[in-house]
C-alpha cells in the first residue's frame, strides 16, 4: 500500500524530523519527503498505513499535509 501527501515542509531539517517521527510511529512503512516535487511530496509505503495518523502528526507539528489523490 502507498499513501501519498501533499505538504508544505520546506527545508530538509524539518523533513528529516517529521520523517524520523514518522517512522518511529510507522516502523515497518517506507518513508521520504520530497522537497525537489512542487508538492513537496510526502510518500508512505507499507502494509498497514493509517493516513488519519499521518495527517495528525504532521499537522501537530506545524505543518500542512492533505492527501492527493
Amino acid at each position: 500500500m502507498v499513501e501519498v501527501f501533499k505538504t508544505n515542509v520546506r527545508e530538509s531539517e524539518d523533513a528529516k524530523y517529521l520523517v524520523s517521527l514518522l517512522c518511529h510511529h510507522l516502523p515497518s512503512a517506507r518513508i521520504n519527503i520530497d522537497l525537489d516535487d512542487c508538492d513537496k511530496v510526502l510518500r508512505v509505503e507499507g502494509k498497514a498505513i493509517c493516513s488519519d495518523l499521518i495527517l495528525k502528526i504532521v499537522n501537530e507539528n506545524g505543518f500542512v499535509c492533505e492527501t492527493l489523490s
